[in-house]
């Protein structure tokens, strides 16, 4: 399950990382990324070719689906399962995607509450989760929508301390090859090095999506 996480990183920045060419969107930072917004996604435009950063819906609607609703539980797919499963097996075979990411969040059970923790790389860098997008036609007012769903597998050691599933992140070494359709990315879907990653307790305002600023990453004292 990944059901928040940051992108704080500048557009100008993704695209550098991202090698993509073209006038960078105006996109805000999300400290507190949460289903159903609005969010910056690296894609393959389907008629030039090229990487295009997008701000495509998180929660995947199937092409087929006749209630978005459906997105809410289409957020995660399961990467062992996804090239296969209805709701996933078309975008993971013609739409996948790259999702820019500085951080992501997980809870750790604790009596009858929780405790939310910042996961990151190292050096708290921008970095990639795998995903999928699609494209939906509402049949009601045939408005188009896009969006997309971000694949996750078992999780290394650390994380394994938080949740039993985590993002599959994607090294920039092998965007080419998650993007392209041609190529099977399953040797890709993987935990991500625990050794890379670090993590530190933040404050359950993350639990609330409007509270979308910097002060949700700050470290604070773990409750017991």
């Amino acid at each position: 399950m990944c059901g928040r996480y940051a992108i704080t990183t500048a557009p100008e920045a993704i695209l550098r990382w991202f090698k993509i060419v073209g006038t960078p969107p105006n996109l805000p930072p999300h400290y507190n990324a949460a289903p159903g917004q609005d969010l910056p996604v690296v894609r393959i435009h389907p008629e030039t070719g090229e990487r295009v950063l997008s701000d495509l819906r998180w929660g995947l609607i199937p092409y087929w689906s006749k209630d978005r609703k459906i997105g809410w539980k289409c957020i995660n797919a399961r990467g062992e399962t996804a090239r296969t499963a209805p709701a996933f097996r078309s975008a993971y075979n013609a739409r996948r995607c790259l999702v820019p990411a500085n951080a992501f969040y997980e809870w750790r059970a604790n009596g009858k509450t929780k405790q939310p923790f910042a996961i990151a790389p190292r050096d708290r860098g921008l970095f990639a989760f795998a995903g999928l997008w699609e494209n939906w036609k509402d049949p009601t007012s045939e408005e188009w929508v896009r969006t997309f769903t971000i694949l996750t597998t078992t999780p290394n050691e650390v994380v394994a301390l938080l949740h039993d599933r985590m993002p599959v992140i994607v090294g920039p070494g092998d965007y080419d090859r998650w993007l392209d359709t041609k190529f099977d990315p399953a040797a890709l879907i993987q935990p991500y090095p625990a050794e890379e990653i670090v993590t530190w307790p933040v404050s359950t305002r993350i639990n609330r999506p409007e509270n979308d600023d910097a002060a949700v990453l700050d470290r604070v004292e773990a409750t017991a």
